[in-house]
């Protein structure tokens, strides 16, 4: 049910500005969004263990040309430790995550439940300390045979490469070769959820590999990571595998 003393252009500017990847969405979808005239809200689907939390919303909206559209939100936390052992192990900060895609709201709720597996920094000494390293730099199995969609994949490159924050992001060259692309796929490499300067922070490396119109095949690596001083969601875009692994070793800190 929507909130009766909310209007819809109120509830869709509340949704994008929590979200942690609003500026993903295209910018198609955005502009259709912005002439909606009525919304409704409902709970997808939901699961609660003792290390996350997890809900998916479905947003409706009434566009002004008698059309439906849908927005996917996933609502999301771990848990925290509490010095109070009358309360136990409290939810941490709610992260929100919006997707105009029922698919890709799967996708990413499979996401979550790899960084529940989690893999702690610092907690044995150096040794394991190095072992998690030795994990974090070695060569993943072999991947999958690709199978590439025809799916706008040139703008899909242009998002990826327009939300890295990292200085060292490929360039303008690479920029135009993939403005050649025709299909991309999406694979991730490798997930953990650790301890960084004592906070959780969560891990996850993915290849997009696109098709090009010649025929050939080129790939951005990207990090997404939450090891950033306040705990906020960051992505990080790079040119090869290896720099990617490195740029992730270098986050945790390890010495």
């Amino acid at each position: 049910m929507s909130d009766p003393y909310e209007t819809t252009e109120q509830h869709l500017e509340r949704l994008l500005r929590r979200a942690l990847n609003s500026f993903d969405l295209s910018d198609s979808t955005v502009e259709r969004l912005g002439t909606a005239l009525a919304h409704s809200s409902s709970l997808h689907s939901s699961h609660h263990s003792s290390t996350l939390h997890r809900e998916t919303y479905r947003h409706t909206y009434l566009l002004a040309d008698g059309s439906p559209f849908a927005l996917w939100e996933l609502v999301h936390c771990g848990q925290r430790d509490t010095a109070d052992p009358q309360y136990g192990s409290q939810p941490g900060i709610r992260q929100h995550e919006l997707y105009d895609d029922e698919a890709d709201v799967h996708i990413a709720a499979a996401r979550l439940a790899g960084f529940c597996d989690a893999l702690v920094f610092g907690d044995d000494g150096p040794q394991a300390d190095l072992e998690i390293l030795a994990t974090l730099m070695a060569a993943p199995p072999a991947p999958l045979p690709r199978m590439y969609a025809p799916d706008n994949s040139a703008d899909h490159a242009r998002r990826v490469l327009r939300r890295a924050e990292n200085g060292n992001v490929p360039g303008e060259e690479t920029a135009r070769l993939l403005r050649a692309a025709f299909a991309h796929h999406i694979t991730q490499i490798f997930g953990r959820q650790c301890q960084v300067d004592g906070r959780d922070a969560g891990f996850t490396l993915y290849e997009h590999a696109f098709l090009l119109l010649d025929g050939s095949e080129t790939s951005l690596w990207e990090v997404e990571h939450t090891a950033t001083p306040d705990g906020r969601h960051m992505c990080e875009v790079y040119g090869d595998e290896e720099t990617a692994r490195i740029a992730m070793e270098s986050r945790t800190r390890i010495c």
